[in-house]
């Protein structure tokens, strides 16, 4: 029986043995894989730290701290937000310790009683008065009163600043930049020496305080070191633009919230101005705002395509037609009373381009034309009048849903007439029945319900373009008073409407009147020099509440800065910024943008030539 007995004791010890070696094995195992593990302190920490008494070496990066220790007697609102918006890597601790008021009182009442010793004894003594101890006593007496009935507080205010730098030479250097800056506002800062580690420490996101290094600050002053004063442009409502460089904020925004929503667009050739514009014009049409784009490079058909848009190719190839007779479609009683009268203002202005002599010297781009006398003036209105009558459409709105004439009847009409109209109506063949007939003397095939409009204006000729151009702008112009909506009318190379005073005239017009019918005028230009030197874009300019400035030539920074009113900094940068990032102006606000945008709308608006699909890394491309 005992041996019977003996067996089973000696197999549990067995089995007990071998659990327990399997249980070593596991925390061995588990020992071994969490040795193994990248925890988040090895991911914050840095590879190395190196301590030096006038800096930090933290890896390859070098860091230094300052204080402040001094300030003027009063500081303005705002006096940190030059170094928030330094372009530079910083880090910035404010320490704030509450002060019983009881206590400071009890203090401010020995000091007054040292101060006001101090001003009796001077007095005593004949001595020249001293305005800095009578500027204490002042500061001090006020404190106590507003202290007393509770309109003040007494604080404790530390602040530090940790600068970075990939070498020491750099690193440096931003600290001259920063203790300037500081010292135009008279607050004076020291660099933490010999307490480097310390000072790093009170920057870090611990919250410790291991300087406490402290100056006394009553509420209003300390409310002056608010430091959410970077430039930001983040709303409720509105469209991407892009990252606002200044804190990685969200450049969100609507620009029809302005006092009016026109914006000028400048940049060299490549810096992405047509991929910002692209971007912006596919968003908008996202939160229901028609576009409407005079395209002059054809860079805007797979875009057009990619959102079921209407693509008017103008040119005397093409099968599209626009009838210049062609009366809008009005709602308000008052314009639609003088919708003919309106019409026939502006048909003088296209009829002058047609018939006085046009042509367009090939060298320089400049219109060459010769004025109607004052009876070709006269005749002329009289025959587009008596145009109008023949198609039974007059000054009546009921009549107006009646065919419109078109260019040939107008031909028609001159050549029956005496006087000067046989003469005008030769000077005009050429639009009828000649080289440039069909494109402007047959009625319209064309609607402008859609949405998204594309006029392309690429293979217009030369000789026509000035004719071109007025015709669709005055097309534009009817149906944004028409039906009045949120639309943006994007004129691209805007320049090359520039070199003709009647388009030139018209987008001054537009800038000025596109408010008052919720339009906004996009123009954007590579042709800085020219654009700014007309006085009509110097006018657009001026009536434009957004301005974008990418990349620009060297010789352009200088006209663009005095412009704009640019500091230096932002001057320097115009000609250094990459492809897709540049100088965003909304009102008074301005920052730093760069532009974002997803695959998917990279696909629909690039214009590579290389046809790559891959955004490029600042969101914008060459055009």
């Amino acid at each position: 029986m005992g041996l019977f007995g003996k067996k089973p004791a000696a197999t549990v010890d067995q089995a007990q043995l071998e659990q327990m070696q399997k249980s070593m094995e596991s925390r061995e195992a588990e020992l071994i894989y969490r040795q193994g593990i990248v925890t988040m302190r090895d991911l914050i920490a840095p590879p190395s730290i190196e301590v030096e008494s006038a800096y930090l070496r933290l890896g390859k990066r070098y860091c230094k701290t300052i204080y402040v220790y001094g300030y003027p007697r009063q500081v303005f609102t705002g006096w940190l937000s030059p170094i928030i918006n330094l372009d530079e890597l910083v880090d910035l601790s404010l320490f704030i310790y509450p002060v019983e008021s009881q206590v400071v009182l009890t203090n401010l009442r020995r000091k007054m009683g040292q101060l006001e010793a101090s001003y009796s004894i001077n007095q005593e003594k004949g001595l020249v008065r001293d305005p800095g101890l009578e500027a204490a006593i002042q500061d001090a007496e006020e404190l106590r009163d507003k202290l007393q009935v509770g309109e003040e507080r007494f604080f404790r205010f530390g602040l530090y600043l940790t600068m970075y730098a990939d070498t020491l030479d750099n690193l440096n250097q931003t600290t001259r930049k920063i203790e300037g800056i500081f010292g135009q506002s008279l607050v004076y800062t020291k660099p933490t020496t010999m307490q480097m580690e310390q000072g790093f420490n009170s920057t870090t996101p611990l919250g410790t305080d291991q300087m406490q290094i402290s100056r006394n600050m009553n509420t209003g002053a300390l409310s002056t070191s608010f430091p959410f004063t970077s430039s930001e442009l983040s709303r409720n409502e509105g469209i991407l633009y892009g990252l606002n460089r200044h804190n990685n904020g969200l450049v969100l925004f609507d620009r029809f919230s302005l006092e009016n929503a026109n914006m000028v667009v400048f940049a060299k050739s490549g810096a992405g101005k047509s991929f910002a514009i692209k971007l912006e014009a596919l968003r908008s049409l996202m939160m229901g705002v028609e576009c409407i784009i005079i395209d002059p490079e054809d860079e805007y058909k797979p875009l057009c395509e990619a959102v079921g848009g209407t693509y008017l190719r103008l040119s005397l190839a093409s099968k599209t037609r626009i009838n210049p007779f062609d009366l809008p479609r009005v709602f308000d009683q008052d314009e639609a009373d003088n919708a003919l009268q309106a019409n026939i203002i502006s048909l003088h202005g296209l009829l002058r381009l047609m018939m006085g002599g046009a042509t367009v010297n090939t060298s320089t781009g400049a219109t060459l034309s010769s004025p109607l006398s004052p009876g070709e003036e006269a005749d002329l209105d009289a025959a587009i009048i008596n145009t109008y009558a023949r198609a039974g459409i007059t000054r009546d709105p009921l009549t107006h849903s009646a065919t419109p004439p078109t260019m040939n009847d107008l031909y028609n009409t001159l050549a029956s007439m005496t006087g000067t109209g046989p003469g005008l109506a030769q000077r005009l063949r050429q639009y009828t029945t000649g080289t440039f007939s069909g494109i402007f003397s047959e009625q319209s095939n064309v609607e402008l319900d859609n949405p998204f409009l594309v006029f392309n204006i690429r293979d217009l000729e030369d000789a026509l373009r000035p004719v071109g151009m007025y015709i669709v702008l005055n097309y534009i112009w009817n149906k944004v008073k028409s039906d009045r909506r949120k639309r943006l009318l994007i004129i691209d190379e805007a320049w090359q409407l520039m070199k003709y005073d009647d388009s030139a005239n018209f987008m001054f017009s537009l800038a000025k009147r596109a408010r008052k019918y919720y339009l906004g005028l996009t123009t954007i230009s590579q042709d800085v020099e020219d654009f700014l030197g007309s006085k009509m874009g110097r006018a657009v300019v001026a009536n434009s509440s957004l301005q974008l400035l990418l990349k620009q030539a060297p010789s352009a920074t200088d006209i663009i800065a005095e412009t704009f009113k640019l500091t230096q900094e932002e001057k320097n940068r115009l000609s250094q910024f990459p492809v897709g990032e540049g100088l965003f102006f909304a009102g008074l606000n301005h920052v730093i943008i760069r532009i974002l945008a997803s695959d998917t709308e990279t696909q629909l608006i690039s214009t590579n030539p290389g046809g790559t699909k891959t955004p490029p890394p600042t969101g914008g491309e060459a055009q």
